[in-house]
């Protein structure tokens, strides 16, 4: 199981942010390539950033601190937050971004998301960020009436790199993930699924790798020290043996 670092961008800091909620954020660094080299020297292989502003201004706003870390770090980073339209899709790729995870645009246009899927193949991510199983959008501030099994389910046949399942009540907790909703996910769509959310120890790694996941995505229990990443990536490998 793939192991994702998160590096999430806000105001061009390194920070974290409780169940999603700008008004509970912790500033861990303000040099997010310096953090992003850090996780690589530690073994991470894969690192997810998001930006934050953008997620909720719908643009890219944290685009210097993007570029810094693709320069620095020679391992795969996908991107979220803000990406909402074709030019910001080949702005981020010709950038060295691997791939692009979509979430907002794709619940409310999904036929510009499957157009966009088909032209970049496996290059886009679907970004399903759940709250008490609803999709949430516009940076988590909208709850829609959208099962998030159902918005996966519609792009089941288009060639996505993966999809990623956010549980917001879980993010920035530390208090374990979500892995009944993540295993329904898995069983519902063909796609690589990915988890985000709650992991807080190497057992919660565990867990979710023996759902059969593709990744888990890592974020606050490697900032708090609760988790090195040398013991999630044991823990992601004992599950595949």
């Amino acid at each position: 199981m793939q192991i994702w670092a998160a590096i999430d961008l806000r105001n061009g800091h390194c920070v974290r942010l409780w169940q999603g909620d700008y008004q509970q954020e912790t500033i861990y660094d303000d040099d997010p390539a310096a953090v992003a080299a850090r996780w690589v020297r530690e073994g991470a292989r894969f690192l997810h950033l998001v930006d934050l502003d953008g997620a909720r201004q719908g643009r890219l706003i944290n685009v210097e601190a993007v570029q810094k870390i693709v320069a620095t770090v020679d391992v795969p980073c996908e991107l979220g937050g803000g990406i909402r339209d074709q030019k910001t899709v080949d702005q981020l790729l010709e950038m060295g971004l691997s791939r692009l995870i979509v979430g907002t645009r794709a619940l409310q246009q999904p036929d510009w998301f499957r157009q966009m899927a088909r032209r970049y193949p496996h290059k886009l991510v679907l970004g399903v960020d759940a709250r008490q199983g609803y999709v949430a959008t516009e940076g988590w501030l909208e709850t829609s009436q959208l099962p998030a099994t159902e918005l996966a389910r519609q792009f089941n046949d288009e060639p996505l790199a993966a999809v990623i399942y956010t549980d917001i009540a879980t993010d920035g907790t530390l208090t374990g993930p979500n892995v009944s909703a993540v295993g329904q996910l898995r069983e519902a769509i063909d796609l690589p699924v990915i988890a985000s959310g709650g992991v807080g120890c190497a057992e919660d790694v565990a867990r979710l790798a023996a759902t059969g996941v593709t990744g888990c995505i890592i974020g606050k229990a490697l900032y708090e020290g609760k988790l090195t990443m040398a013991e999630a990536l044991a823990a992601a490998s004992v599950a595949e043996v």
